[in-house]
């Protein structure tokens, strides 16, 4: 399914956009008549930088483009990570790839087109080779195939770019970026047993005696179901809330916490966001100056209206509390999601960004980039008024055994270190989510503190 070429008015407005953000300053794109190639200008100067324009390859809603490899630094280039930089959608590239030109510099690749898209997920359009929760996976992308996934290609590009728009401007001031981290929690459950049904609780005390052995847990459930009235019980297992805000404080984040407002399928929350424990919950969250935002339930990703509703619910119990956020964004449940109706049912809910966008079964770069940016709906060939946050790690996208199943040990602190260690070369955000119900045991907890502390180059 193809959508609005890139370098159509709106498009190139909304890539302007970028490059200012990016860059610090507010350059104009302008396509050669004969759709050779782009311009990229300061106003009132004559220099210039031309690309390459490769608008029908990046138009298409395929995973099969041509991909092969730039040696940045064998010609004279610094490159942001170590190892030959992916270059999608080229099949080859011209030696050497950017070169001086009259007033200016010329490269040969389409850097632009490939911005808008990874960040469009144009690739993700009309698919339908997708998994049992409706996703389209990992597995199938053109990152995976082509073994980037675990790169922020984008940024890797705009990282060269900026090279050649200091050597195009000698002593321009490029925006500087420092790495930051985000740490969101999807409340899936907020309490093992405290807003189960008679049937559910009978299954969860099970689960802990015959799957884990944990008769301690399974004998206090009914006292800790009985006690959850006006306040999550302090010795439920899921209730890591404060522990998580405690961490966040140590190392100066703001957790957020995304909070299910729905009934649309049995894989939804067994809680109602107005029950007093849940408002209690709230109410502390924000007294500790930490975030609390939306994650629709499993049957909206594909209707607005039911997302709408959703976060008009959690509006009103906000209310309630008297509790004023300056913006409110959130996560789809189970990272369920289709391109663009999706994306456009957050901005036509109102809502400020979106942090769904990672795969399920495999951690790393679903956009290229781990830089947050304005979506933009590729069908519609429309800016739209929501920033995207690109999530870099689900936990159990690298624990759990039905995806990439590397456990709590040593590889999957490599693993989530790797993804961390390439958002601090190229300078972006670590954007990472741990369920609060994922907290309950020594290894997770360990895990999840090697995540905030371990930095490196």
């Amino acid at each position: 399914m193809p959508g609005t070429l890139w370098h159509s008015p709106a498009a190139l407005a909304w890539l302007q956009t970028i490059l200012r953000e990016r860059f610090g300053h507010a350059f104009v794109l302008q396509a050669q008549p004969d759709g050779s190639g782009m311009a990229l200008r300061l106003p009132g100067d004559a220099r210039c930088i031309s690309l390459a324009l490769n608008g029908a390859t990046f138009a298409r809603a395929d995973s099969d483009l041509p991909c092969t490899l730039w040696n940045a630094a064998a010609e004279g280039w610094q490159p942001a990570l170590p190892g030959a930089l992916p270059a999608p959608g080229a099949a080859q590239l011209p030696a050497p790839l950017i070169t001086p030109a009259d007033n200016g510099w010329h490269i040969g690749y389409d850097i632009l087109g490939l911005t808008y898209w990874m960040l469009t997920r144009q690739e993700e359009v009309g698919r339908t080779d997708l998994d049992n929760h409706g996703r389209f996976p990992a597995v199938h992308s053109h990152a995976y195939k082509h073994g980037y996934l675990e790169r922020p290609v984008v940024d890797e590009w705009l990282h060269v770019l900026g090279q050649v728009i200091a050597r195009t401007w000698p002593g321009i001031a490029l925006k500087q970026h420092q790495f930051s981290m985000k740490v969101s929690h999807d409340v899936d459950a907020p309490s093992r047993y405290g807003f189960a049904s008679a049937k559910g609780l009978l299954r969860a005390m099970a689960g802990d005696v015959l799957k884990r052995g944990d008769i301690k847990n399974a004998l206090r459930a009914p006292w800790i179901r009985l006690n959850t009235r006006d306040a999550l019980h302090p010795s439920d297992p899921f209730n890591t809330f404060e522990w998580i805000m405690d961490l966040s404080d140590q190392h100066g984040l703001t957790s957020a916490f995304y909070f299910i407002c729905g009934r649309t399928s049995a894989m939804d929350a067994d809680y109602e966001p107005e029950h007093p424990a849940i408002r209690a919950l709230m109410r502390r969250i924000h007294e500790r100056g930490h975030e609390i935002g939306l994650h629709p339930s499993y049957g909206t990703y594909q209707k607005p209206e039911l997302i709408a509703q959703e976060a008009q619910r959690l509006r009103t119990v906000l209310a309630e509390e008297n509790i004023r956020q300056a913006e409110m964004g959130g996560r789809m449940h189970l990272l369920r999601w289709e391109q663009p109706t999706t994306l456009r049912a957050w901005a036509d809910a109102g809502m400020n960004y979106d942090s769904t966008l990672s795969y399920a079964d495999r951690p790393g770069f679903r956009c290229g980039t781990c830089f947050e940016y304005p979506a933009f709906d590729s069908v519609l060939g429309q800016a739209l008024k929501l920033r995207v946050r690109p999530l870099v790690v689900m936990e159990c996208s690298v624990i759990a055994t039905r995806y990439l199943g590397l456990g709590l040990g040593e590889e999957a602190k490599r693993k989530i270190n790797l993804l961390k260690n390439a958002c601090i070369c190229v300078g972006g955000c670590f954007t990472s989510l741990w369920h609060n119900s994922e907290l309950k045991m020594m290894e997770e907890q360990e895990l999840y503190m090697n995540m905030l502390h371990k930095q490196f180059k």
